[in-house]
């Protein structure tokens, strides 16, 4: 009983310190909170959190904070995370049902998690590597000139025009689509690209079917790096206050080198588990003062790429794990849609 109460006791310190940005004290806790018990028992509670590490005194005679020990026990036990509010849900596909291509939805969506968290949020480009073929199409331009249309499960479509040495019949068309498209549909890039190559020609079209073979598969090779994240909200570090020099300093040096953000999103989790790392629990010593909260997305079960939110451990943990989780589900429907 004396374990569950210490623990309502640290969740209303964290809700009350997120909230105020002040530390502490055991009466404004009893005025806010009702946790049946006296300011004394309240003040007891409190020093056993403190003796444990789980809260700090900033100051002599001032109330308490949080310490990154206590926001972890504060996320681990976590027993749901808050839902987003139907104004919230609409906002987020009305916002994302408008992108037009993947640079579009990767745009929109890290602008979309920097406001609805006020922080600054991360979104990886989806892996090339881990993307399948999800459809080709063949279109007759003219009977020496064809337009290939290359779709693959990240969201990414690509044309490009085939200049032919022959005439190609429609029914050469048909047997050449026929080719491609068993040969690459459903299949990774990279296995892709050996079954477009593997594939014997149309019979009398071997000059076509290798000029539009050696199209696809320039086209799967000439893909977006998969090292490419879009960084938004930077803006929202001023919420650092004082502390410019030893958090939001290094934080922005930091955010300049994608590969260190491309490691803070290689922890994100697959299969939509949000994944949060407190402070000093990350890789690297410029993020010791922020937290880290980060999910895989893609179409279905499968994680093409990641996204999440850099910002202060003082933050909204079930609002911010929410909202990540929240977004990554629309961009992962939109992928899957096409």
């Amino acid at each position: 009983m004396q374990s569950d109460r210490r623990l309502a006791v640290l969740r209303a310190i964290v809700e009350d310190y997120v909230s105020t940005e002040e530390p502490v004290g055991s009466k404004a806790l009893v005025e806010r909170h009702r946790l049946g018990v006296s300011s004394a028992t309240v003040r007891n509670d409190m020093a056993v959190l403190e003796e444990e590490g789980y809260i700090t005194q900033p100051h002599t005679s001032a109330g308490r904070v949080p310490t990154d020990k206590g926001y972890r026990l504060f996320v681990d036990r976590l027993s749901t995370v808050k839902p987003l509010s139907s104004a919230e849900r609409r906002a987020i596909s009305t916002f994302l049902d408008g992108a037009v291509d993947l640079d579009d939805v990767v745009g929109r969506s890290v602008r979309l998690l920097s406001q609805l968290t006020r922080q600054v949020a991360v979104v990886q480009y989806p892996s090339l590597s881990r993307s399948t073929v999800r459809h080709v199409e063949l279109v007759a331009l003219t009977p020496e000139r064809l337009l290939v249309v290359l779709i693959l499960s990240s969201g990414r479509v690509d044309q490009r025009v085939v200049e032919l040495a022959a005439p190609l019949t429609d029914d050469d068309l048909t047997d050449l689509r026929s080719l491609v498209l068993h040969a690459s549909v459903g299949q990774s890039v990279a296995d892709a690209v050996l079954g477009l190559r593997a594939s014997a020609p149309v019979p009398g079209q071997a000059v076509a079917t290798g000029a539009v073979v050696e199209t696809l598969c320039a086209a799967l090779a000439d893909g977006p790096s998969d090292q490419r994240v879009a960084v938004g909200g930077a803006a929202n570090l001023a919420r650092y206050g004082d502390s410019f020099d030893t958090a939001v300093r290094p934080l922005l040096e930091a955010l300049e080198e994608h590969v260190v953000l491309l490691r803070l999103l290689g922890e994100a989790a697959p299969g939509g588990t949000v994944t949060v790392r407190i402070g000093a629990e990350g890789p690297f010593e410029e993020f010791a003062s922020t937290s880290v909260v980060t999910t895989g997305y893609g179409p279905e079960s499968d994680s093409l790429a990641a996204l999440g939110i850099v910002g202060p451990t003082r933050m909204d943990y079930p609002g911010t794990m929410a909202a990540v989780r929240a977004v990554a589900r629309y961009v992962s429907r939109i992928l899957d849609e096409g």
